[in-house]
């Protein structure tokens, strides 16, 4: 077997490898009791934009708006719903978020957060730390 064709055999096991990874998901059980889960993401590769190699993708979810948050150093909240299904993503700063089953997470810059706890108690948040926050709200 000589490079190419060992090449093109491996890009072959390649793109029909499915990978794993996880995101936290945010929701209200029927009696509004909200608790976080992991969701398992598929990611399979994808020749998405040539000629550029492929890449690791998931499906897509529709969105409909996003925008902009800033939330000032020891801003918190008490107990609310969600006004809307979104995904949250911690540009700066860090986040607490307390679900109504009493379970914390911490959620720095570079997570992502699927917000979907829009009835029932909701949950609790807070900016941890010295620093303001910046963050992007993707409307589900």
């Amino acid at each position: 077997m000589n490079g190419d064709e060992l090449y093109s055999e491996l890009y072959k096991l390649q793109t029909t490898r499915t990978t794993m990874s996880t995101y936290p998901r945010l929701y209200a059980d029927e009696q509004g009791e909200s608790h976080f889960e992991d969701v398992e993401i598929d990611l399979a590769p994808t020749d998405y934009a040539p000629p550029a190699p492929p890449l690791d993708l998931s499906s897509f979810t529709p969105a409909t708006q996003f925008g902009f948050m800033r939330a000032p150093a020891g801003w918190s909240s008490e107990w609310h719903p969600s006004s809307a299904r979104n995904v949250f993503f911690v540009l700066s700063g860090e986040w607490e978020v307390t679900a109504s089953d009493g379970e914390k997470r911490r959620f720095a810059a570079g997570s992502v957060l699927l917000v979907e706890d829009t009835s029932g108690k909701g949950h609790a948040s807070r900016v941890l730390g010295d620093a303001d926050s910046l963050a992007v709200m993707v409307q589900l």
